[in-house]
């Protein structure tokens, strides 16, 4: 007889297209809700099975993917998911999908503040509003595409890095081509425009306070912009044989800035922290065997994570750079993406393959210590029994 085969976890699922962005929706969407519209009258939207909305208000994740141009039959959709952390469990079924045509939302960046999203289309970005979702039965959160137009992004080509800086007020993005933008966010107005910043931008993000900006690019150091000049202030070199994934800034415990850059390297990946003062390098760990495709920092700075090729995923502590849980397979495809919780307690990834997963944060347990403590107590009761016993033989 064959190996039976054990259920999916319920905080795993698949959505039916392959997924390549992934965030966690703004709490302000879930407990503000905007405007209702009745779902009658858009007709792209589909509330998706099972859709019940819970007396308490639910943690929403958004997904982007699809098929592409092309016949594959799979549709091009921004879903919208539920997840519960009470049962540990993400929705059967998307609770909203939004299908968007032959056009592939590839990446996506959602608003802090919960206004909307941006996705990156093959060759414009376009912005999404959060909506409320009104049937006879219930109300839930859905989107619809503004009637506001990117004019600055369309007919840009692939974007492969969109970020939104910590208060939302502006924008980076990276093409394809090489050229990194950055705008005011929403008037649009041009704060930076560098044309081949690198031969193709691969990653970006925002520091924390908003001063500084960095890429990175195939090939070649990371950049680091000052958007106060608008100008380069640092190079961030690469060893020979690295390569240059992934960039998150980060807090320490202190309040002082620092910067994590996932690399590959011939033995593994690792993960290089930066001082942001000078622009040094001050530590370097590897973390895993295969390459990284995907990579998040806690909004605490505790935690980094890090998503294979192979589908692992693996959760470091930044001040032990010591893997605090590891995911074996949590994936059966590559792991395209993945983002904490902005509470830290969660992770979301995804993966070609259509799957998605939440990961819950557990608390790295004390016992370990305790345990060491009790050993070495009835080790102490141990020697002094037997000096006891060794003093009164005659």
């Amino acid at each position: 007889m064959g190996k039976v085969k054990n259920p999916d976890p319920p905080n795993y699922k698949k959505y039916g297209v392959p997924l390549y962005g992934a965030a966690w929706v703004p709490s302000t969407v879930i407990n503000d809700p905007p405007q209702p519209i009745d779902q009658n009258q858009e007709a792209d939207q589909d509330p998706g099975e099972g859709s019940t909305q819970s007396p308490a208000a639910p943690t929403c994740v958004v997904f982007c993917g699809g098929g592409g141009e092309g016949r594959s039959g799979i549709p091009n959709a921004i879903l919208l998911a539920e997840f519960d952390f009470a049962s540990n469990s993400l929705s059967d079924m998307p609770v909203f999908k939004l299908g968007i045509g032959a056009d592939l939302p590839y990446r996506m960046a959602v608003h802090p503040s919960g206004k909307g999203l941006i996705c990156s289309l093959p060759k414009s970005c376009k912005w999404f509003q959060w909506v409320e979702i009104k049937t006879d039965e219930v109300h839930k959160q859905g989107l619809k595409l503004s009637e506001k137009v990117l004019t600055h992004l369309e007919d840009v080509g692939q974007q492969l890095a969109l970020a939104f800086n910590n208060d939302g007020s502006m924008l980076a993005v990276g093409g394809e081509d090489g050229n990194l933008r950055v705008f005011k966010w929403p008037s649009m107005e041009n704060v930076l425009s560098e044309a081949q910043a690198h031969t193709t931008v691969k990653d970006l993000d925002f520091s924390p306070d908003g001063k500084f900006l960095v890429s990175l690019g195939s090939g070649g150091p990371g950049m680091v912009w000052d958007l106060t000049s608008s100008t380069v202030v640092a190079s961030l070199p690469k060893e020979n044989d690295e390569a240059l994934g992934f960039c998150r800034f980060s807090q320490t415990n202190d309040g002082n800035q620092v910067l994590y850059i996932a690399a590959v390297r011939d033995q593994g990946a690792c993960i290089v922290t930066w001082n942001t003062t000078m622009w040094k390098k001050v530590g370097s760990k590897q973390i895993v065997r295969d390459s990284i495709s995907s990579f998040s920092v806690s909004a605490d700075g505790k935690l980094l994570a890090v998503g294979t090729i192979q589908g692992d995923i693996v959760i470091v502590n930044s001040a032990s750079m010591k893997a605090q849980a590891v995911v074996r397979k949590a994936h059966l495809g590559i792991v395209t993406t993945m983002r904490f919780s902005q509470d830290s307690r969660a992770l979301v990834s995804a993966s070609m393959d259509s799957s998605a997963r939440v990961t819950i944060i557990e608390e790295k347990k004390k016992n370990g210590f305790n345990l060491w403590i009790i050993i070495f107590i009835i080790i102490v009761a141990i020697a002094a029994y037997l000096m006891k016993i060794k003093e009164i033989k005659p």
